[in-house]
């Protein structure tokens, strides 16, 4: 219990100190809070608490044993000084093949890539766009003189001016729109998937797979009748539309960092682990203590000992135990340095062995 309550408070640290430097970041781009609208302040205070949230049980995450091991050993595979180069474009070829692409949801299935590819992506749209625009971290003004053109101020800095009847105006200024059209497209596929598959229905649960999927549709609908409203109806039910997407959007974000969505914030970790699998498989080599073959990376076997161990399995044999037991490190004898194949073997050899002592025991009756 003392060790639980020491990781949730270093975890409600990390969480404090991450609502607390957005806040700050939020003044300090918005120019002390010039170009902050205040109509936007719910947003605002939602955000900071996904911020303590979502950093909260990220910390937890990361101080679980095996998480932690990965964590550590991840990134000192990554920066080795001999590999560092190397590493670096490769990082960047799978941030752009795995994660941009998605190609890891691609070999499940080409329905599941294009509507996770959607959503992945009409969802970083709009973040990139909603809330740089809610922190006050870029406005938009007039330029003085030519009421024709608009200036962008980032951090309070201009940065480009463009025609307002631009083009170029009329993308940018409705970078929501298409990102909703991206959102329920992959929404709509996936729901598709949900109901005619009969795998997906078996195992689906509404609080994972069904609420997500309604909680960025509603944000995309009511966000679009936001813009049918100016655009279209003369601002009819603008009121109203805007408390309904207000609450839709602060409702998710509150949500954020207990529900789906937190994989999005742990997927990345995964570019890490995959350094830390090819190091395994082009280094030394376990070999099993009953064949003597090679099956394993000997790091993770190793590391795999030790987490089982700080997660209170102790599966040493012999010598090991004891060593185990008194602190020193295990050089061998441990469970884990037996092949899949012979575990399998010797499980059967212990039921045999079970077996023809009962047998020996009802004989030894018998007589």
């Amino acid at each position: 219990m003392a060790q639980v309550a020491k990781e949730k408070i270093k975890s409600g640290v990390a969480g404090a100190v991450a609502s607390a430097i957005l806040a700050i970041l939020i003044v300090v781009g918005s120019r002390n809070l010039n170009h902050f609208d205040a109509a936007l302040v719910g947003y605002t205070f939602a955000t900071l608490f996904a911020a303590f949230g979502i950093t909260y049980r990220y910390a937890m995450w990361l101080q679980r044993p095996p998480t932690r091991m990965y964590w550590r050993r991840g990134w000192r595979v990554f920066l080795n000084p001999r590999l560092i180069g190397s590493n670096v474009l490769e990082l960047a070829r799978r941030f752009f093949v795995e994660f941009a692409a998605n190609r890891f949801i691609f070999r499940r299935g080409k329905g599941r890539w294009i509507a996770h590819w959607l959503i992945m992506w009409g969802c970083l749209i709009g973040a990139a766009i909603t809330f740089p625009l809610v922190w006050g971290w870029i406005h938009f003004e007039t330029v003085p003189g030519n009421t024709a053109l608009y200036r962008t101020f980032v951090f309070g800095f201009a940065m480009q001016d463009f025609p307002v009847e631009s083009a170029f105006a009329f993308i940018i200024f409705h970078g929501l729109v298409w990102a909703s059209f991206l959102v329920i497209a992959g929404v709509m596929i996936a729901f598709r998937r949900r109901m005619i598959d009969h795998g997906a229905v078996a195992v689906q649960q509404f609080g994972e797979d069904i609420l997500p999927l309604l909680l960025l549709f509603a944000i995309s609908v009511t966000g679009l009748m936001l813009t049918v409203s100016y655009t279209w109806l003369r601002g009819y039910a603008y009121d109203f539309l805007a408390i309904l997407h207000a609450i839709t959007v602060i409702l998710t974000l509150v949500w954020l960092p207990f529900g789906k969505f937190f994989h999005l914030f742990q997927r990345p970790a995964q570019l890490g682990v995959s350094f830390y699998k090819d190091a395994g498989k082009t280094g030394e080599q376990a070999k099993c203590l009953r064949c003597g073959e090679p099956f394993a990376s000997a790091m993770m076997v190793r590391d795999l000992a030790v987490v089982e161990r700080q997660l209170g399995f102790r599966y040493e044999l012999g010598e090991a135990e004891e060593k185990s037991s008194r602190g020193e490190e295990m050089k061998t004898g441990h469970y884990q340095q037996v092949c899949p194949r012979c575990r399998r073997a010797l499980f059967g050899l212990a039921q045999g062995a079970l077996w023809r002592r009962a047998l020996n025991d009802r004989l030894g009756e018998a007589s």
